[in-house]
């Protein structure tokens, strides 16, 4: 089958070269020349572990390539996804500019029944103003279908989640889009991977109250965290025994800095604006961004009372982007700490093992390292800002001995504290008791 994946940014790309292992025939459109020039020669313009071994498998095997011309991808392909950005205004409201002008362009070159996809997180309606767009723009009187089929990726887990995903949604009333949607993802489909086949409005909800509910887990475990710091109970315990109520379940009960990136924030923030224009205030949506944005603050907070003072203090950052596995820094709680530490005076030195060059246009006064170590070294103290694997194994003694004071932040809750009393360091974490410092109460 012919499928065409308009946009090739994380979900776009991620999207069609999947599809092209599935064994489809991708052709990925992008208008930007540069980006498109780029991965003709395999330069993979996000970072996400696996894509560029699977984009080169799947070009050489002549079944997936990239272009700028839209209008023969369209007329080529059975299928057309949609993927380009979706993103917030300043009210919180998803900008949808890209995707109507990408439906105008595909109802100017419909030569025949076409399936056209939302893989982007659209707000709901939106599949039905795709469909009036193309029915007032159209040149011919082609037949085309509606579907939205929102994607669940986690950046730095994308390829496995998009092969071995949770469920399938597939939103529409054309039972012929259905089947050719059940063709595309047949794979899944031997795998008795789960499908929700239900209508456009339905799944473009789901996508929004999966994304809200598993922000709302994130920011209620910061709040506990917060009350944990002020009655000496330990967090990482009381989550794991909220984990084990199946009910509950483990997942997304981390405390840390808040959530960030590209999805959740977003997405938040859209559906409660989509509830206000609708009458009534989505109150518990409400209150998770307002706790995300106390939760980014207390860290600053945090980071102050750990420091004494931050003017003229040299901080170690180790982490910047929203996650591991990723350089993506859009909405990143380790950003708006770095922003907060830079207002507050201090001097900053920085580590990400993928995200520096993203960061270096707007802090040339941050001096970005090659390694932990080098951050270490001479710094008042290091906080700890993204759960990057390779900084749960620093060689701590290496790091006692490069610090001016043996301070260690940790937002994440990467470390047992009784490991690091042993090795000599001040340490404070997020909802358990400091330890190693002369005063042990956490802020």
């Amino acid at each position: 089958m012919n499928i065409c994946v308009i946009g090739s940014g994380y979900v776009g790309l991620v999207t069609g070269a999947c599809l092209a292992d599935f064994g489809m025939n991708v052709v990925g459109v992008d208008k930007d020349a540069d980006k498109v020039a780029a991965l003709q020669q395999c330069e993979i313009p996000i970072y996400e572990p696996g894509l560029p071994t699977l984009v080169r498998t799947n070009m050489d095997a002549d079944r997936l390539r990239f272009t700028t011309e839209l209008g023969p991808a369209i007329e080529e392909a059975t299928a057309v996804f949609i993927a380009v950005g979706t993103p917030s205004r300043d009210d919180g409201t998803a900008d949808l500019s890209f995707v109507r002008e990408v439906a105008e362009s595909i109802a100017q070159h419909l030569n025949g029944y076409k399936v056209i996809i939302t893989k982007s997180t659209v707000p709901i309606g939106t599949g039905q103003m795709i469909e009036e767009v193309i029915l007032n723009a159209q040149t011919s009187n082609h037949e085309f279908a509606m579907v939205s089929n929102p994607e669940f990726l986690r950046e730095g887990s994308a390829i496995a989640d998009f092969r071995h995903p949770d469920r399938v949604v597939v939103g529409s009333r054309d039972p012929r889009a259905i089947e050719i949607m059940l063709d595309i993802y047949s794979p899944l489909r031997v795998a008795d991977v789960p499908f929700v086949v239900t209508n456009v409005e339905s799944a473009e909800m789901i996508k929004y109250a999966s994304n809200g509910f598993l922000a709302t887990k994130i920011s209620f475990i910061n709040e506990v965290a917060k009350l944990s710091e002020a009655l000496g109970a330990d967090v990482e315990t009381v989550a794991r025994g909220m984990g084990l109520d199946k009910r509950i379940g483990p997942l997304f009960l981390h405390p840390g800095p808040g959530f960030g990136g590209s999805c959740f924030p977003k997405d938040a923030r859209a559906v409660a604006q989509i509830a206000r224009e609708q009458g009534f205030p989505f109150q518990i949506m409400e209150a998770v961004l307002g706790v995300n944005e106390q939760t980014k603050q207390r860290m600053v907070e945090k980071l102050t009372a750990a420091f004494g003072v931050l003017k003229d203090r040299t901080v170690a950052v180790l982490g910047l982007s929203f996650k591991p596995d990723t350089d993506d820094i859009r909405e990143s709680p380790a950003v708006e700490i770095v922003d907060g530490l830079l207002a507050a005076g201090a001097r900053v030195r920085a580590f990400d093992p993928a995200a520096m060059e993203e960061c270096r246009p707007f802090w040339p006064q941050v001096e970005f390292c090659a390694t932990p170590y080098e951050a270490a070294k001479d710094a008042d103290g290091i906080a700890i800002l993204t759960e990057w694997n390779q900084f749960r194994a620093l060689e701590l003694s290496r790091l006692h001995q490069l610090l001016k004071r043996p301070l260690i932040v940790d937002l994440r809750n990467i470390y047992e504290p009784t490991k690091m009393e042993s090795a000599g360091f001040e340490y404070i974490s997020v909802g358990r008791p400091a330890v190693g410092s002369k005063d042990p109460t956490p802020s």
